[in-house]
């Protein structure tokens, strides 16, 4: 159901406003590139910092904007339950293809916790939710038998795996079946998840190069491993440079540097520090932008 390239696209701010008309520009580039779909208020695109009313002004926006030349994934989680139902029942009202709900984070939930609460999400919708799997920012990890359960659920798809363990990620590959979709949550990781049996990667670095990211997708999917692997060898260096600082703080420098966005982030974060520019820029001049 959910295969390929998807952005977790940037929240454009100006003026302390969301930014429609760069917005609007984001969503056209991402179509015109082939992006398989658009995932709005996920962590690249600052959602801890949005109102509950600009939350569901960016998803419904995004679905307009997108016009069904893609899938929309809406980012809906919270750690508090009733309101990632919520904003999952919004996203669904606004039309959107399917929900992105991250783990509970700062509750830490046991197991037991993390299966009733997407159990609860799933249960209130009728369309498609996946799990966002992610223990750096949550401080819990769905095991891989928690998400063995998940995956009986009817609603629930797939996962978005961002733990960083290919060890772990093999495991739900294997045992949550071929008709769970597992999408990389790591753009470094997103090949070798491509070769185990994943299916595709909701990326940071899409942001800036969502026809490369695709054109490597594609050639895998076509069995042509040696373009994909160059594919992969050169965006590397660019990928790790998305992450220099927390995300999303580089991806917007880099796309401030491309001209796309107003050089605007909310606190609790903040521009990208100077030394660090100058290393991004660098990476960015060698992979063949033009800053």
């Amino acid at each position: 159901m959910f295969s390929g390239s998807y952005v977790a696209i940037v929240t454009p701010f100006k003026n302390g406003k969301i930014d429609e008309e760069a917005f609007k520009k984001l969503i056209d580039m991402q179509a015109e590139a082939g992006t398989d779909g658009i995932v709005p208020c996920g962590t690249t695109g600052e959602s801890p910092t949005l109102t509950p009313e600009e939350h569901e002004h960016v998803v419904a926006m995004t679905v307009r904007l997108v016009n069904k030349r893609m899938k929309v994934i809406a980012g809906t989680g919270s750690n508090s339950t009733s309101e990632a139902i919520a904003y999952t029942q919004a996203a669904e009202k606004a039309g959107a293809d399917a929900a992105l709900v991250v783990n509970p984070y700062y509750n830490k939930p046991t197991q037991k916790g993390l299966y009733a609460h997407f159990k609860a999400v799933a249960e209130a919708v009728k369309f498609p939710i996946i799990v966002y799997n992610i223990l750096g920012r949550t401080a819990v990890n769905v095991a891989t038998s928690t998400l063995v359960e998940l995956a009986k659920i009817p609603n629930i798809k797939g996962v978005k795996e961002a733990s960083g363990d290919m060890s772990q990620m093999i495991e739900v590959v294997n045992q949550c079946g071929d008709d769970f979709d597992v999408l990389s949550g790591d753009d470094a990781l997103t090949l070798p998840l491509l070769a185990v049996g994943g299916k595709g990667i909701i990326s940071v670095v899409a942001n800036i190069i969502p026809k490369d990211v695709k054109a490597m997708l594609n050639a895998f999917d076509k069995g042509d491993l040696k373009t994909a692997r160059e594919m992969n060898k050169k965006m590397f260096p660019l990928i790790k440079a998305m992450f220099i600082e927390t995300n999303p703080i580089p991806v917007k420098a880099a796309m401030v540097m491309l001209g796309m966005i107003a050089d605007e982030l909310r606190l609790p974060m903040t521009s990208l520090e100077e030394a660090n520019k100058v290393k991004l820029a660098k990476v960015m001049k060698e992979y063949g932008l033009k800053v």
